[in-house]
């Protein structure tokens, strides 16, 4: 949970750049499966709204514009019905990742680490976004929001352009009005932080779901005996002779930082779910579906993925 990393030399950085190059096919295709898992159990993110094609009939309600009226539906059945169109607008989802130096820890050598996880997850769901007409572009990124099947490629060339952050903070941007965006990361930075962080997003009312990804080992810290535990981004070193003695006390401050995520989301209007790297993407993937077609509905709480 530190807040700074020292600067990596070029030639770090450029190795570190050449390795996200190298894997980028794989990603793509790992990113467009779980994409097509997920597509095939919903019907995509369809909102009610001005646009002109048709989506559903539902009951009339107490204000409904006499016009919507569907005469011919309502003769059938014991109710009067109206009809819904899809919102066709095309909007602007802003994608980003933390990439601090915390996100590459796993516990686990056959876990993914934390960052894998986040960038599998942040194209999939680039993946459905576009194919639901969608403009995406990567917070942070000087790119304008692009559509179509070309953004896959394109989002995931820039996740290598983007140098390692010194903060798992996400980055001030001037986004539209109206925009939506989605961040992904441990969290794992000071809650006052986030919060005048996220607040700064949400100043232009824009929307927002936050997606926290933690390595299973970072809740239940199920380690035993005498620990050494090593910081990744300058905390130094702590030895703990016995981890049993202080599980109890790290649980409850690890669900008393949860539950202010959720508080600082829930006063924004805004979303926020937990997802564990033991557990499968798609799992993950169709909660911030679900959570981006719901995102009118008003104040979400802590969900898990």
């Amino acid at each position: 949970m530190s807040s700074t990393v020292p600067t990596r030399p070029n030639s770090i950085r450029q190795a570190a750049a050449e390795a996200v190059a190298g894997r980028l096919p794989a990603l793509q295709i790992a990113a467009e499966r779980v994409a097509m898992t997920v597509l095939q159990g919903v019907h995509g993110r369809r909102r009610v709204g001005q646009g002109e094609a048709f989506w559903q009939f539902r009951r009339y309600e107490p204000g409904d514009p006499l016009i919507r009226i569907d005469w011919r539906q309502s003769a059938k059945r014991d109710h009067v019905f109206v009809r819904e169109t899809e919102w066709e607008a095309a909007q602007s989802a802003w994608l980003w990742r933390d990439n601090s130096a915390s996100m590459r820890w796993r516990s686990l050598p056959a876990l993914p680490t934390k960052l894998e996880r986040a960038e599998l997850i942040l194209l999939a769901l680039v993946a459905l976004l576009v194919r639901g007409g969608e403009r995406v572009a990567l917070l942070g990124h000087p790119m304008r929001p692009i559509a179509g099947r070309p953004a896959v490629t394109r989002i995931l060339e820039r996740l290598g352009d983007v140098q390692e952050q010194e903060t798992g903070l996400p980055p001030e941007a001037p986004l539209p009005r109206h925009a939506s965006v989605i961040l992904i990361s441990d969290f794992f930075a000071p809650l006052a932080d986030i919060d005048r962080r996220l607040r700064a997003l949400a100043a232009r009312g824009v929307g927002g779901v936050l997606l926290q990804v933690v390595d299973p080992a970072e809740e239940s810290l199920p380690f035993t005996g005498r620990t050494r535990f090593e910081g990744v981004e300058n905390d130094g070193d702590m030895l703990v002779p016995r981890v049993e003695s202080i599980r109890g006390d790290y649980a409850r401050a690890f669900a008393d930082h949860r539950a202010g995520l959720a508080d600082i989301t829930r006063a924004l209007g805004w979303r926020v779910m937990l997802h564990h790297t033991d557990h499968s993407p798609q799992s993950a993937l169709m909660a911030l579906w679900v959570a981006l077609a719901r995102s009118g509905d008003g104040p979400g709480g802590f969900r898990s993925a």
